[in-house]
C-alpha cells in the first residue's frame, strides 16, 4: 500500500492531479487538490504516481 498526501501550503489548484488521477484526488471549493482515498494499491496506486508526477508544485506526497 502507498499513502497518498498533499501540502495544502504547496498546492495551488492547477488540477492536474484530479484531472488525471479522479480515483485518488478531487478539488476543495476553490480547486486545490484534497485526498480521496489516502491509502493506494494496484490501479489507484498507478493514478496517485501520475497525478504526483503532473503536479507543478511537487505538493503531493507517496510513501510505503
Amino acid at each position: 500500500m502507498t499513502r497518498v498526501s498533499v501540502d495544502p501550503d504547496r498546492c495551488t489548484g492547477h488540477g492536474r492531479c484530479y484531472t488525471l488521477a479522479p480515483g485518488v484526488f478531487d478539488a476543495d471549493e476553490v480547486g486545490h487538490s484534497i485526498v480521496r482515498v489516502a491509502e493506494v494499491s494496484g490501479e489507484l496506486e498507478r493514478q496517485a504516481v501520475t497525478g504526483a508526477e503532473n503536479c507543478p508544485e511537487w505538493a503531493i506526497t507517496l510513501s510505503r
